[in-house]
């Protein structure tokens, strides 16, 4: 039977000492004995040294490089053996008995691998967060969405989610699973640095049969945006460039025409962005095409590697559904 103690709560950190203060408070508070790890990218900031004198409960792993979201998690997980994680985001606040309703899910089904809790905006308490809101989907063409978030359109929280259900991805910014499940799934897929390598690990997981959950009795609020804003040029083509990554390398074997559809969106996105005088994202999105066919031969060996499934989606176009059809909750 799992317990709290066998939990290890590992936060990624770069140049982040500000978060750290902030947010850590709350999370040695509310989160009874189990184990807390920070991560630490390579900061540059003396984030190691406030951290050793302010926190000294809290163990710290030093990774040698910034890799990102993706390779820095990698690095820091070969040093943890509880056979819990919780990868969490350092923007975030958790609450009281935040972690109980996890474990106990995970204790009464084998089956589930990954889950994620209700995710708020730290900055408006009453409504979700757009990264992961209250559970991660993804349409035909690997554009995800979320119960509670469509694209830009945000649901406030009126209790309407507050059950379990199985999801298609849970969250990077708080991220539960089965510490066997990580390695066996090979973690995170490195290339991406940042931005949709948990989508990529939750298709892997569902492909290979494992389970991902939202529990809505858990609840945790995240700033969202403090490493990489939505007004960030950068953020567009991680987002663009890794989203056909991962539809080339998950989905069955209507790849190519999934693919090029996908492709065809994306440059009505650019248009798009062009006719709102916001040129760097319409570059964005050429540069993310031009990282995808560089990457291409990669994508297609690691996609031999891997098991695909026919039935991940739930919505053929969300596209179609919240730009043309106007729906604009789940």
């Amino acid at each position: 039977m799992l317990q709290t103690k066998d939990l290890a709560i590992v936060i990624l950190n770069w140049n982040g000492k500000a978060l750290l203060k902030q947010f850590l408070p709350s999370i040695i508070n509310y989160s009874d004995d189990a184990v807390i790890y920070v991560a630490d990218n390579a900061s540059t900031d003396d984030s190691v040294a406030f951290l050793k004198e302010h926190f000294p409960t809290v163990k710290i792993i030093q990774n040698t490089e910034n890799g990102g979201y993706a390779k820095g998690y990698n690095d820091a997980l070969k040093h943890i053996e509880e056979p819990l994680l919780c990868l969490l985001n350092s923007d975030i606040e958790v609450t009281e008995n935040w972690l109980q309703p996890i474990i106990s899910e995970f204790n009464s089904n084998a089956t589930t691998a990954i889950i994620q809790p209700k995710i708020l905006d730290f900055k408006n308490k009453s409504l979700f967060e757009y990264a992961g809101a209250a559970g991660g989907f993804i349409d035909k063409y690997a554009y995800p969405y979320c119960r509670g978030r469509i694209f830009d359109t945000i649901e406030e929280d009126k209790g309407q989610y507050n059950d379990t259900k199985t999801i298609f991805w849970a969250s990077g910014a708080c991220f539960f699973t089965r510490n066997e499940v990580f390695q066996n799934l090979k973690g995170f897929d490195e290339s991406y640095f940042a931005h949709m390598e948990e989508i990529d690990l939750c298709w892997r997981a569902f492909n290979s049969n494992y389970i991902v959950k939202y529990v809505g009795a858990s609840t945790i609020y995240h700033v969202g945006g403090a490493t990489l804003n939505n007004t960030n040029s950068k953020k567009t083509y991680l987002n663009f460039r890794n989203s056909l990554f991962t539809l080339v390398k998950n989905t069955d074997s209507h790849v190519l025409f999934r693919v090029l559809f996908k492709m065809g969106l994306d440059g009505i996105a650019g248009i798009r962005f062009l006719f709102q005088l916001k040129p760097a994202f319409l570059l964005a999105i050429l540069k993310a095409h031009m990282s995808f066919y560089y990457n291409l031969p990669r994508l297609l060996k690691q996609r031999k590697q891997f098991s695909q499934r026919s039935s991940y989606y739930e919505t053929v176009s969300i596209v179609w559904s919240y730009f043309i059809k106007k729906r604009t909750q789940f």
